[in-house]
């Protein structure tokens, strides 16, 4: 289940601001936040059924996007190569020039 929550969080990372507000807001307290449902609730002023359902609409919406763009799939596998790239160039005594460009991909998709 914390795999799965780890998950919702990087999504909500990567999706985040094409959620409205509220729902943005609602899933950061809940994941990052580690708010209960009940805490969330007093401080938007809805039901724990109200807040329970933002979240599960919310998290529909993200999961929808990754599932029909892998943004956030994509963007791992590209930290992983380059992070492979780098470690194969350190190796075979690649240029400092070939390092210092595997090194700027490394910063941009980190």
């Amino acid at each position: 289940m914390f795999e799965k929550d780890l998950k919702k969080a990087y999504l909500l990372d990567f999706y985040g601001d094409v959620l409205t507000e509220r729902k943005k807001e609602v899933l950061d307290m809940y994941y990052n936040e580690d708010l209960s449902l009940a805490e969330i609730a007093d401080q938007i002023g809805i039901s724990r059924q109200g807040v329970r359902d933002l979240i599960k609409k919310a998290e529909e919406e993200i999961f929808f996007l990754e599932e029909k763009l892998g943004l956030a799939q994509k963007m791992s596998a590209l930290r992983i190569h380059s992070e492979n790239m780098l470690r194969i160039a350190e190796n075979e005594g690649a240029s400092p020039e070939i390092k210092k460009e595997i090194e700027e991909i490394a910063k941009i998709i980190k």
